[in-house]
């Protein structure tokens, strides 16, 4: 009788275990997440308000209804980072943010709204705010680019792996026009017109290499004006004229 009356009161103590951390899993799942809840990992450029002011989260959402997934495309577009992810944790109570920045690896400048915005672009043509890029290492930046928009981002992409797979080739500046004509300035080769095309730019960096390798040694760099490559296939240089 002794043991049956201790089994049942083992039983309904774990009823009452199960029911309270039920409950309490409940009141933390629907409990709504504030600024002090948010944990960011990874980087101190960001701050818990730039996680809120740069997403839909607020302080209305409740840890049950966020939706990951598409927090993390959010923060990746508008806080122009590498890698994002977020994790719901309910013990303790708390919104995990685990970021990975963008690294820079040229200087960058756009027009937003009729203003010209400085910053910097990485390895993959995204452009990355003064605010959100690493400060380490930006004394050996010597490339920039102008012009930049969203959809030149691939097209610059190419232009950034071309001139690292070809290392002889030095460029200075990357330039965008508004309808997306390429004009590069090199070190040597002066100013290197590449037109609209982007599926040239490994064939036209094939030629910027070649050039550089058969120029390289005699004083006709001084007299080139600039390289017209729009057509890799008839390219024209242009001379000064005495």
């Amino acid at each position: 009788m002794k043991n049956k009356k201790k089994i049942n009161k083992r039983r309904y103590l774990f009823l009452a275990l199960v029911f309270f951390f039920t409950n309490l899993l409940t009141f933390k799942t629907f409990k709504k997440v504030e600024i002090h809840d948010i944990k960011i990992q990874g980087s101190k450029l960001f701050s818990k308000k730039d996680i809120f002011d740069n997403s839909s989260l607020n302080t209305q959402t409740s840890l049950i209804f966020i939706k990951t997934n598409y927090l993390e495309r959010e923060l990746k577009q508008n806080l122009s980072l590498e890698n994002v992810s977020v994790t719901k944790v309910i013990f303790p109570f708390s919104l995990k943010v685990l970021i990975k920045p963008r690294t820079p690896v040229a200087y960058g400048e756009k027009l937003f709204k009729g203003e010209k915005i400085s910053g910097f672009i990485d390895k993959h043509g995204f452009f990355i705010y003064k605010q959100h890029a690493e400060l380490k290492n930006l004394e050996k930046l010597t490339l920039k680019v102008f012009g930049w928009q969203e959809n030149f981002r691939k097209a610059l992409s190419k232009i950034l792996f071309a001139q690292k797979k070809h290392e002889n080739v030095e460029l200075i500046n990357i330039s965008f026009s508004p309808s997306g004509f390429v004009t590069l300035e090199e070190k040597d080769l002066k100013t290197i017109l590449l037109g609209f095309n982007p599926n040239l730019i490994t064939s036209q960096f094939q030629i910027i290499k070649k050039f550089k390798g058969q120029l390289k040694g005699n004083n006709f760099f001084k007299k080139i004006d600039n390289i017209d490559l729009t057509d890799p296939n008839t390219p024209k240089i242009k001379v000064f004229k005495p």
